[in-house]
């Protein structure tokens, strides 16, 4: 039998990795204060962050 479709939203960028870190509490404080700030959740906020680090990669 061919597997269906999950229902739901469809997206254009689908984020199927997961990552988890543990944090100290001035990076929570930090973390907690942008969501607040910009009304984005956490996971959000992280991505937004790691985003910002792509123009201090080396270029070779």
């Amino acid at each position: 039998m061919p597997k269906e479709k999950k229902m739901g939203r469809p997206t254009d960028n689908p984020k199927g990795t997961s990552i988890h870190v543990r944090l100290d509490d001035k990076c929570v404080d930090i973390l907690e204060k942008y969501c607040a700030q910009e009304n984005v959740g956490r996971a959000e906020a992280t991505r937004r962050g790691i985003i910002g680090l792509e123009d201090k990669l080396i270029k070779k």
